[in-house]
């Protein structure tokens, strides 16, 4: 079978559907509709928002899409696993993504996919870019490399968005750890951490519309240790630096890497917030008041 025939996505009136209206998935779903494009938006639940043609869908029930018409141009997998264990998460990416895959047959729409840095299992500190070897991947990471495979084998033009850990409003687990005196610093605080703002999420996503299909690593401009990020909120904040210790719990396999994003900004993305400083300033400006 033939590639599918390209479609133009840099018309204006699109028809788009976001798969996943949660904390990326909504501010994305109206901000494509302010632009002009006809939305879509699903979720496992009703709900409503202004401006988009709301949808309950269940990626893991695969006859759950066939209430769905399928003539979109583009269609945005953003989904969540809501917290859920291993299984959960396998569901959701691995088994939503066949059944998506399935139920468009080979209709000719873009497909944009957000997926994770959690695939890069490196622990030397050093930086990686797409090309990174992803051997020896572990956990949840594995779901998310099995769905982009299936994404990048199937008839429609795919692109993937790997997505560094994102912040913003009620969002940022080791900001909201230390708000709470509950954050420790691991590993003598030395391991690199990769973040990004939801904004910034919500404008790689609206890029990614007119980019080339293929891998783009969606992270800012700074990496930076846990140790430093301690020390800037600490001083931001007028509290003390958390105490040395260990996470109880972890989901995800600990790795200690920096995230090149220079082929997405290669593509003309602007980034609202280069760096923790800008975003997290913004941030405690907006939630505590200003300081």
């Amino acid at each position: 079978m033939g590639p599918p025939p390209e479609r133009r996505c840099d018309q204006s009136n699109m028809r788009i559907l976001i798969i996943g209206c949660g904390y990326v998935g909504l501010p994305l779903a109206q901000t494509l509709a302010r632009m002009g494009h006809q939305v879509h938006g699903t979720r496992r639940s009703e709900f409503s928002a202004a401006d988009v043609t709301p949808h309950a869908l269940d990626v893991t029930d695969r006859s759950s899409f066939d209430a769905i018409p399928r003539d979109f141009d583009v269609i945005y997998y953003t989904p969540s696993s809501s917290r859920g264990d291993a299984l959960v998460h396998q569901a959701v990416f691995v088994d939503g993504t066949a059944h998506l895959l399935n139920w468009l047959g080979d209709t000719a729409t873009r497909l944009i996919f957000t997926s994770s840095t959690s695939v890069y299992p490196q622990t030397d500190g050093n930086w990686v870019d797409e090309t990174a070897n992803h051997d020896g991947a572990t956990g949840t990471a594995i779901n998310l490399l099995q769905a982009e495979a299936l994404f990048q084998e199937s008839p429609q033009l795919a692109t993937i968005l790997r997505v560094a850990g994102i912040y913003g409003p009620e969002r940022g687990y080791l900001y909201r750890q230390f708000l709470k005196d509950e954050a420790v610093i691991t590993q003598g605080g030395s391991r690199w951490i990769n973040m990004i703002h939801r904004d910034d999420v919500v404008s790689a996503l609206v890029t990614a519309l007119n980019i080339p299909p293929g891998i783009y690593n969606t992270s800012d401009d700074e990496p930076l240790t846990q140790r430093a990020f301690f020390e800037w909120l600490a001083e931001e904040l007028d509290k003390t630096v958390p105490p040395e210790g260990e996470v109880q719990k972890r989901k995800r396999a600990m790795t200690n890497k920096r995230v090149c994003n220079a082929k997405l900004k290669a593509t003309n993305w602007q980034l609202k917030y280069p760096n923790f400083r800008e975003g997290y300033g913004a941030l405690i400006s907006e939630e505590q008041g200003g300081h």
